[in-house]
């Protein structure tokens, strides 16, 4: 997290890994050029293609997936369409777990209304669940883990096993926990991604996206998605990331703790109907959370008792805690699913990933546990 991708010897001594600002770079003769472009010699042509400080963060990530390569994106869900489409072509299928953030919902429609690519939703509690909703078509596998917002599990090594038996690739969306928490590649999947926005930065500085994986698949993303669409990132939000990135561990164990903290706090309020927390020793899907994750993370969602109307006062009556949709950030944000991140999810739909009007989702900060606790208590109050 700290000096992975980067040696200060190869930039005259500099500490920080440096900005390049630039769009190009120079060549030293116009066969060089001719020489890069063809693929016959390393060296960087232009930022799209690739930079410096870009790649250090690339390299990372990589590291800390343990991945052997990574591509860097301009966003979260320029991530998610470049593996997506370099996995799938008309007539395909992907099988993604009972509920995905409410953008991948609204990909996964557009490949289908746009490109004849198709998609369905499997709960993935059992090989045989798995198993059952492959189809013949089915050319991959997405999955989010913990689930955005009802914080269910898929057991990863379990999907990946059942995937590995009929060559399919298996892509997680690992945003919820950054690879301090969680190494889906470790468990047998096939790329790891992330929304850089969250975790990865810690800021709210910054939109990004990450995606690692094996190297040549990787190329073939860079090739088609990135080269040609180019959603990349940019050197600064790299800068930002890389400087963000050295904090992991540090935040990490402190979201955790207060997340925990705050959901035994929860747990017990007459408020709130449902709680919804990967560390919950209740739930069926702690096993999972034991087995492939480090610690239970930094989000918890709940069910308040009564209406929409309800959980939207609870929501204005809160002063310290922010009324965004990220995640990750120092501030404790909350948000309602329902009418925000997964507005454009339909109403069935919505039911069968289990998020109702009542349900609010919590992205814990950094700040001390006793404040927010105390904050979410007089909201509640006059909820």
């Amino acid at each position: 997290m700290i000096h992975s991708g980067y040696s200060p010897r190869d930039y005259k001594g500099s500490l920080v890994p440096p900005l390049f600002q630039t769009s190009t770079f120079v060549f030293d003769t116009a066969e060089q050029g001719g020489s890069r472009f063809a693929g016959e010699e390393d060296g960087y042509i232009y930022t799209r293609l690739g930079n410096p400080t870009v790649q250090a963060f690339e390299k990372r990530i990589a590291e800390l997936e343990g991945a052997e390569s990574a591509l860097a994106f301009s966003s979260g869900m320029a991530a998610v369409s470049a593996i997506l489409f370099s996995l799938v072509k008309t007539g395909g299928h992907v099988l993604c777990s009972q509920g995905v953030y409410g953008c991948t919902y609204g990909l996964l429609k557009l490949m289908e209304e746009s490109f004849e690519i198709g998609h369905s939703f499997s709960p993935m509690e059992s090989a045989r669940e798995v198993t059952e909703a492959i189809r013949p078509n089915t050319t991959c596998i997405f999955i989010e883990t913990p689930i955005n917002p009802t914080m269910k599990l898929v057991d990863l090594q379990m999907v990946a096993e059942v995937a590995k038996e009929r060559g399919i690739p298996v892509v997680v969306d690992n945003t919820f926990c950054s690879p301090y928490l969680q190494n889906p590649l470790e468990l047998g999947c096939d790329v790891s991604l992330h929304s850089a926005t969250k975790y990865i930065c810690g800021h709210g500085d910054v939109i990004a996206g990450v995606a690692a994986g094996k190297a040549d698949f990787m190329k073939k993303v860079a090739m088609s998605a990135q080269k040609d669409m180019g959603g990349v990132l940019s050197p600064f939000d790299a800068w930002l990331l890389l400087r963000g990135i050295k904090t992991l561990a540090v935040r990490m164990d402190r979201h955790c703790e207060n997340t925990e903290k705050i959901f035994r706090y929860l747990k017990e309020h007459t408020k709130v109907k449902a709680i919804y927390y990967p560390g919950d020793s209740e739930k069926k899907d702690y096993s999972i959370a034991k087995k492939q994750m480090k610690q239970p993370g930094g989000l918890i969602s709940f069910a308040i008792e009564g209406t929409k109307e309800t959980a939207l006062k609870f929501m204005n009556e809160l002063r310290l805690i922010k009324i965004a949709v990220s995640l990750g950030d120092a501030e404790t944000l909350v948000q309602h699913p329902a009418t925000m991140t997964h507005s454009g999810v339909s109403p069935e739909d919505r039911e069968k990933m289990g998020i109702s009007d009542a349900l609010i989702r919590l992205s814990i900060g950094l700040e001390a546990w006793e404040d927010i606790r105390d904050d979410l208590e007089q909201a509640l109050e006059k909820a």
